[in-house]
């Protein structure tokens, strides 16, 4: 026996005797060393082999999780892509701690067979001791065992990161790992391999989610509109009645309620809507996120998957719409600015300073457009032919945000590729680099973006050696940095060297040439196809608030478009939000199920009226916008000037004498 056998065996008995006080491992790892001893009577110097399933036991185990490995494998391959030839495996396990995958080098498939770790090997703590795999499973978070943290001496130089897998209804379901059998790197290291696996297996439980209840509605929300879709979103599965099936983590972390406690209950008690509303929204691939509220009076943006009702194809041609194609614009920045003054006013100082290394600072609500005018910019500049490179600095991982900004040298951290990275800020390098929501960069990493802003050179993880790094930058956030700098919570120099222009993008609700936005961006959802739209359905577009901005309008024409029959987008063809039509109003139903009376002859319903007000309201607004200009107002609008007068008329406007300067 080894003098480091014996000195790692009596290190594990003092800590499990608890005879030396502050020389403890990490708790996890602790209570683990206890189990070890007490619970299983393990001997951390002499113990059997790693056991290992015939290969009859192993399909039975793999056939039990059919659907779930094929979301599985999809995720560790990717996860594979990302620390290939770092001397690392990823290796997936049952709820039984049962290798059931693998992926790794194919010149280290034999010293991982070595040790144990290949299809087949049982893993839990009861036959290997305190390990990634078996401790996640006892634990049911995720954790790294590092080198001599293992129980067994014959383990103690392997090091793995481990992340438990949960089912749908928060049951322990498998592990995902990343194993290396022979890493010199310290623990501190595997931070990076360890959120890696978190990652992973949150993306995993999220594609299962959805293949388990592809069958069921599901509800998918987030607070902030550009989250959903991801591993982030709250996921509720609910049935025909209403009663909710399951919900992700994420679901009770935003309603905040225990997830045991949501299943069974009604959806539309979390929620301030009705059921009948909330399934009118439903579709087999919606892509209108529309908001809702629980009864608390938080608003989240939302999407709900399921059977698709669409309307019948015979619908009648109305009276009042307007005929003229609309035809997709082009995106500069004269036509991201349309006629809105202060957007007028953003691209006239954009183009004063775009080429002449000042920093640009957008803000504005999520939604406005930064991105889309961000990328503008970087097309009207010099740097065109150059690189653009957009990071959202909420998105990524707070311990992986560094190393895609920064890059990395091989062997900086464990799961380092050989070539190493070059992060965004390189990759961005003679070009532009959009850091979207940097409001939520972390603190350390403010001071490294800071230092690289102030010496023009980058130093990536595990490097002595500084790039040198040329890049145009231009910074977007929704949040207000003054407010975060009082807090402590944004360093007050990095927003001086941000802040060489600020400017403010609009909200939609704010935006004086609404109504040319809502056709341009009509156009550029039609794919080519030349489409129109009815006044009724301009005026209620234009009428509603936006709280989603840009964002949302484009997914509300997105749908109507593809809804709509003729190439027109009529008034249902929108969410009952904007058009004030519910499932069982007459307007809606005579729309849909092919009546052929006319718009002009249809009985004015309380919902009706509300939207002619909107429009009487809408018109008003855009005249004494126009100075009662009758010629400029129906330009604006896309209106003929007859069109105009006989709407005006219709609301009762009379025509003012244009003033006189």
């Amino acid at each position: 026996m080894s003098d480091e056998t014996t000195a790692h065996a009596e290190h594990i008995l003092s800590v499990v005797q608890g005879t030396k006080p502050g020389s403890s491992p990490e708790a996890s790892i602790a209570r683990s060393w206890i189990r070890c001893v007490n619970n299983y009577g393990l001997d951390a110097v002499h113990s059997h082999q790693t056991q290992v399933l015939e290969q009859i036991r192993l399909r039975e185990h793999q056939q039990r999780l059919d659907d779930f490995l094929d979301i599985a494998r999809i995720e560790m391959n990717g996860l594979y892509q990302q620390i290939a030839g770092s001397g690392f495996a990823v290796i997936l396990t049952d709820g039984d701690g049962v290798i059931v995958n693998w992926i790794c080098d194919a010149n280290l498939s034999g010293p991982f067979k070595q040790v144990g770790l290949w299809p087949g090997a049982i893993w839990d703590e009861e036959n290997e001791g305190t390990n990634g795999i078996g401790t996640a499973l006892i634990e049911q978070r995720a954790l790294t065992v590092h080198r001599d943290e293992h129980f067994l001496s014959r383990h103690t130089q392997l090091t793995c990161s481990a992340a438990p897998i949960f089912d749908p209804r928060n049951q322990l379901l498998a592990v995902l790992d990343i194993s290396s059998v022979s890493s010199q790197d310290s623990r501190q290291s595997q931070f990076h391999t360890l959120a890696l696996a978190a990652l992973s297996a949150r993306m995993i439980e999220h594609g299962f989610f959805l293949r388990v209840f592809r069958q069921q509605w599901i509800l998918r929300f987030h607070h902030q509109p550009e989250f959903i879709g991801g591993s982030n979103e709250g996921l509720l599965a609910f049935d025909d009645g209403g009663y909710i099936l399951a919900a992700n983590q994420s679901a009770a972390d935003q309603l905040r309620q225990p997830r045991h406690q949501m299943v069974g209950q009604r959806i539309d008690l979390l929620f301030a809507i009705a059921l009948e509303t909330l399934l009118g929204h439903a579709s087999v691939q919606p892509r209108t996120l529309w908001p809702i509220t629980d009864k608390t009076g938080h608003r989240f943006f939302t999407l709900l998957y399921g059977t698709e009702r669409r309307p019948l194809k015979s619908r009648p041609r109305l009276v009042t719409e307007e005929t003229e194609p609309l035809l997709p614009p082009t995106k500069t920045l004269e036509s991201l600015a349309g006629r809105d003054p202060l957007m007028a006013y953003n691209v006239d100082c954009v183009r004063k300073v775009m080429n002449k290394r000042v920093n640009i600072l957008l803000t504005g609500e999520t939604g406005t457009g930064k991105e889309a005018f961000t990328k503008a910019i970087h097309d009207a500049s010099a740097r065109a032919n150059k690189p653009f490179v957009a990071v959202n600095c909420a998105s990524i991982p707070e311990t992986l945000i560094e190393s895609e900004l920064f890059g990395y040298k091989y062997g900086a951290f464990t799961g380092a590729r050989q070539e190493g990275r070059r992060g965004k800020i390189l990759q961005a390098h003679g070009g532009t680099l959009f850091l979207d929501e940097i409001g939520d960069m972390p603190p350390a990493l403010q001071t490294r973006l800071l230092r690289v802003l102030e010496e023009k050179e980058v130093l990536p993880l595990g490097s002595d050696t500084p790039v040198p790094v040329d890049v145009f930058l231009i910074s977007a956030t929704h949040r207000n940095l003054r407010e975060n700098i009082a807090a402590g919570t944004f360093r007050e120099d990095l927003y001086y060297r941000l802040n060489g222009l600020e400017l403010r993008l609009p909200a939609l609700r704010e935006r004086g040439d609404r109504l040319l936005l809502i056709r341009g961006l009509l156009a550029a959802e039609s794919d080519g196809v030349a489409v129109c739209i009815t006044e009724e359905a301009l005026m209620a577009l234009d009428a509603y608030s936006w709280p989603g901005n840009i964002r949302q309008l484009r997914n509300v024409l997105r749908t109507a478009v593809a809804l709509c029959d003729e190439q027109c987008v009529r008034l249902e063809n929108l969410p009952a939000e904007i058009s004030g039509l519910t499932p069982h109003d007459p307007m809606r139903s005579t729309l849909r199920y092919g009546a052929t009376t006319p718009t002009s002859t249809l009985t004015l319903t309380p919902t009706t009226s509300c939207l002619a007000q909107a429009e009487r309201d809408a018109l008003l607004r855009q005249l004494e916008h126009h100075g009662w200009n009758i010629t400029n107002t129906a330009a604006h609008l896309g209106f003929s000037r007859n069109t105009l007068y006989r709407k005006m008329r219709k609301h009762g406007i009379q025509p003012r004498e244009y003033p006189t300067p």
